[in-house]
């Protein structure tokens, strides 16, 4: 598992890497937790995670499966 590179959180959930594939960079090998993706798009975490809802619903997404 991969920790967050900016507060150090361990082991990032599939869906933390997923979105953070999805939204920033396709082929990163280090990754943000949901957190420091919040800030990082200055954004409320709430956001984020219906951003991964909406992924994981739609079952369009291979990163969420």
């Amino acid at each position: 598992m991969s920790d967050c590179f900016k507060c150090g959180k361990k082991d990032l959930s599939g869906d933390e890497i997923a979105i953070y594939l999805k939204l920033v960079n396709r082929g990163a090998k280090e990754f943000l937790c949901i957190d420091c993706l919040a800030e990082f798009f200055q954004c409320d975490k709430i956001e984020i995670e219906k951003r991964i809802k909406y992924y994981r619903d739609s079952g369009e997404c291979t990163l969420f499966v």
